[in-house]
């Protein structure tokens, strides 16, 4: 999936969880994320925020909250 796509998706979370009182935006995004996304989007979109990509500030941030295998490797 490309990349811009990844961040949009990203970026639309973030807008939903900006309004919800209950849950950090940030920890909402990620939550959602780990959720329902493949671990090779996840991965994606992290190399990409850590490249310097255009984000939110709410998606920058819920890359802190992604979570990864510890056995995950982009290659394999």
């Amino acid at each position: 999936m490309a990349t811009d796509r990844l961040i949009r998706m990203a970026t639309q979370m973030a807008d939903f969880f900006r309004s919800q009182p209950d849950e950090p935006p940030a920890e909402g995004v990620a939550g959602h994320i780990n959720q329902y996304w493949s671990y090779p989007m996840r991965q994606s979109l992290i190399d990409q925020i850590k490249a310097g990509a255009e984000a939110d500030p709410i998606v920058r941030d819920c890359i802190a909250f992604i979570q990864l295998p510890e056995n995950y490797a982009k290659a394999g």
